[in-house]
């Protein structure tokens, strides 16, 4: 009696989805499918259209082998999803970095060369083009409302695979990940979606289908770390690749490494932070060079905010601070002194 009492209360939810529009379902589907089910069969209907396959032919380094590719050339696989309708495509920088070719495939099957708009190997993210009738953009969402636990929907090419979809839930937030270039990505979101290889570039998105990050990296032998780049954070490179190509920076032209200060030195200056940014080289007409700073200075503050080390600096030089008198604290033995610099443009390519 209580099967049947079930059985008749999933039929009367069928009949009311069918009434709102929503596609019918056979009744003994209808049974076991449960509202998770739900959520994310309905989220990948939705976003599935718009996750493309991207293709990448490497840059040639060495002359052509006789009847194939150019020898040191290589061929690799990503995802990418469409978020205007005239033809921007969002992706993993990493994944067409120093491409010769783009092509991109759409689920219908559909074929055409892209162009790379713009590169930001800092944040691992890109923007390349198409130009082809019919697109379906995605809608973005806002990372900020997100929250530990929630459902989320990876859906992307892992192996070739096309379309696939997993899905998990936020494992955390505010996680920070090493971009191939050496900065810190801030904001990052960890989840246990599952991600392969050829997923780089897809779409990570909520029960809506709206989408909330890019799939960047997992972490292996590890299972269920897997990360995206927040929506937040691709609203504004992808703005800003579309207008300039590229994402303004500063810099102030110093390498070095990270270090521990002495306690006594903490102490003696009342200093906010135990470590700071060894300088350890310079190079030539810089802003560093032009403001006096010299090898063996620890940067422990930029404008009077703590700089505890290389991540903090990087932090600090934003587009805004180009061409900006600003300050920097430096320690040097058990010295203390202010330098005025005025930072630049980071130079790309």
């Amino acid at each position: 009696m209580m099967e049947r009492n079930l059985r008749l209360v999933c039929s009367k939810a069928l009949h009311e989805d069918a009434g709102r529009g929503m596609p019918p379902v056979a009744d003994e589907d209808g049974y076991l499918l449960d509202a998770y089910s739900r959520a994310v069969s309905g989220a990948a209907e939705k976003v599935s259209p718009s996750v493309v396959n991207i293709s990448v032919t490497q840059k040639a380094q060495r002359r052509e082998r006789p009847g194939g590719l150019p020898s040191g050339e290589t061929q690799g696989t990503g995802s990418g999803f469409m978020f205007t309708g005239d033809g921007f495509i969002l992706t993993n920088s990493h994944v067409v970095q120093g491409a010769r070719k783009v092509e991109v495939t759409l689920p219908d099957g559909r074929n055409f060369r892209a162009d790379i708009v713009g590169d930001d190997p800092d944040t691992d993210l890109a923007v390349v083009r198409i130009s082809a009738p019919g697109l379906e953009p995605l809608c973005l969402g806002d990372s900020q409302l997100l929250r530990v636990g929630q459902l989320v929907i990876a859906v992307g090419n892992p192996y070739g695979f096309q379309c696939t979809v997993t899905a998990g839930v936020i494992s955390a937030l505010g996680r920070s990940l090493r971009s191939r270039s050496g900065r810190l990505i801030d904001n990052v979101i960890q989840t246990d979606a599952a991600l392969n290889p050829g997923n780089s570039g897809g779409p990570l998105v909520n029960s809506r289908g709206e989408v909330i990050g890019v799939n960047t990296a997992v972490i292996y032998p590890a299972q269920g770390l897997c990360f995206a780049i927040a929506v937040n954070t691709a609203k504004f490179v992808a703005g800003r690749l579309i207008q300039y190509g590229r994402v303004k920076r500063s810099y102030i032209g110093a390498a070095g490494q990270d270090i521990s200060l002495n306690r006594r030195v903490v102490r003696y200056h009342d200093l906010p932070v135990s470590k700071g940014f060894l300088v350890t080289q310079m190079e030539p007409d810089s802003p560093a060079a032009r403001a006096g700073l010299k090898e063996g200075d620890i940067i422990v503050a930029y404008n009077g905010c703590p700089i505890a080390g290389v991540d903090d600096l990087h932090r600090m030089l934003s587009e805004e601070q180009i061409g900006v008198k600003s300050s920097l604290t430096v320690i040097k033995r058990a010295n203390k002194r202010e330098v005025e610099i005025v930072p630049g443009e980071k130079k790309t390519g």
